[in-house]
């Protein structure tokens, strides 16, 4: 009988061995299986900066070609606007006209956009005034607005970068009734 006890209490140790050993095992497996869920979610946000990084250092690279290019585009619509009224009707002039065009879908196509200007509010953000005009700002409100009255020099964006500010002349206003209601909601929201 001795024999059969010795055997129970051997097969007790063991089968407690082996519970450890399996409650070690699921640990180790729970504690891995963790170490690789954040590695994963690191190496996600990397290729997620990484992406990021790109994009950024293409509209870089974009921002610096046009900015190169625009020289040229001024050139050609600064002689396209001085055309003879007896050559406007020409090939030649109408050739530079799809050239413009085509620059202008190119530019359009990569994401840039010609700054509005000519009766849009003045926006530093977007403009820069080269003179400014007196306007008729007579109001009951006495609020004057600054309107863009010419355009200098086009301005250009990609997406919310300003590739070059729009160069303008300005003319003080009465703000209209929306123009000021507007005012007053920033005025409150702030």
């Amino acid at each position: 009988m001795s024999h059969d006890k010795k055997d129970k209490n051997a097969k007790k140790q063991t089968t407690k061995d082996l519970e450890q050993q399996v409650s070690q095992l699921a640990a180790q497996v729970y504690e891995l299986t963790e170490a690789l869920q954040r590695e994963r979610a690191d190496a996600d946000n990397i290729r997620r900066h990484h992406a990021d990084e790109l994009s950024n250092l293409k509209n870089v690279v974009k921002a610096g070609v046009v900015r190169d290019l625009l020289p040229i585009i001024d050139n050609f619509d600064r002689s396209l606007r001085h055309v003879p009224k007896e050559l406007q009707n020409n090939d030649y002039v109408k050739g530079v006209q799809g050239i413009v065009k085509q620059f202008e879908k190119t530019l359009g196509d990569i994401g840039v956009t010609r700054i509005k200007t000519v009766g849009e509010v003045f926006d530093p953000r977007l403009h820069e005034a080269i003179s400014v005009e007196d306007g008729d700002p007579s109001t009951s409100s006495g609020q004057v607005v600054e309107v863009i009255c010419e355009e200098l020099q086009s301005g250009y964006a990609l997406g919310n970068e300003v590739i070059r500010h729009a160069m303008v002349k300005v003319r003080m206003e009465s703000a209209p009734e929306d123009a000021k209601s507007n005012k007053q909601k920033e005025g409150e929201a702030t």
